[in-house]
């Protein structure tokens, strides 16, 4: 992990001084795979996510999702200080940009990895992901990201192809406070609500799932959202 991280530290200084300098327009420019080569350092290539599970995938997400976490690192809502560096001084007009290119990538999702988890937790997981709590007014994961959990245009991300421990720590951000969103910020209120049993069970389910050829962000949603998100434009209509 250290030989990892020290030759993506390096690569990140190197290209994300050339990123910075780089002029911002409204549309991807010639040789903008290049200029995003700090991001693959960590991500991978085409943004598919690396092996050792630490840097999530960011192809194939909404851009409108890739752009609110850009701008999340940028202005601080989220927490990693490579990120905060990297895109402090980019603008938005840039960041758009960055989160078209990974938007339109679309490698191939590696096969799950087997879970560690008991059938009593993956099925936990499972009703939770699909159903959600009624009683303690939990929504389910597909109320918001979708049937198929391949998120939501624009800006609803999918939940499937990522490791147990990216999916744990970011729901431990949202619950901790260490990764906040637009007020009302809907995943920080549920991912409170949620138990450290609640969070294993979901993402020992939803990492074990293998992910369709025909995966993709649905057009819209199938009804509103159950909570009020104000990331997004579309849960003016959500239910209270």
């Amino acid at each position: 992990m250290k030989s990892i991280a020290a030759t993506a530290l390096g690569t990140w200084f190197a290209c994300g001084l050339a990123l910075a300098q780089q002029p911002a327009t409204t549309a991807n420019p010639p040789g903008m795979a290049d200029r995003v080569a700090a991001c693959i350092a960590c991500h991978g290539k085409e943004g598919r996510a690396t092996a050792d599970g630490y840097y999530p995938r960011i192809a194939g997400k909404p851009a409108g999702y890739l752009l609110n976490q850009l701008q999340g690192f940028r202005d601080g809502h989220r927490r990693y200080p490579m990120m905060n560096y990297l895109l402090a001084n980019l603008s938005d007009d840039y960041l758009q940009q960055i989160a078209t290119f990974f938007a339109a990538q679309h490698p191939p999702y590696p096969p799950p990895v087997a879970p560690e988890a008991n059938a009593a937790v993956l099925e936990r997981g499972r009703l939770l992901v699909s159903e959600g709590d009624r009683q303690r007014r939990i929504p389910a994961c597909i109320a918001c990201h979708g049937k198929q959990l391949g998120g939501v245009q624009p800006a609803i991300p999918g939940l499937l192809g990522l490791p147990r421990d990216y999916i744990n720590a970011q729901l431990g951000a949202w619950r901790n406070g260490e990764r906040s969103a637009r007020a009302p910020d809907c995943m920080g209120a549920i991912a409170r609500e949620l138990t450290p049993e609640d969070i294993n069970a979901a993402s020992s389910w939803l990492s074990a799932q293998a992910v369709p050829a025909s995966y993709a962000p649905a057009s819209t949603l199938a009804a509103p959202l159950p909570r009020q998100c104000g990331s997004l434009p579309q849960s003016a209509g959500a239910h209270p």
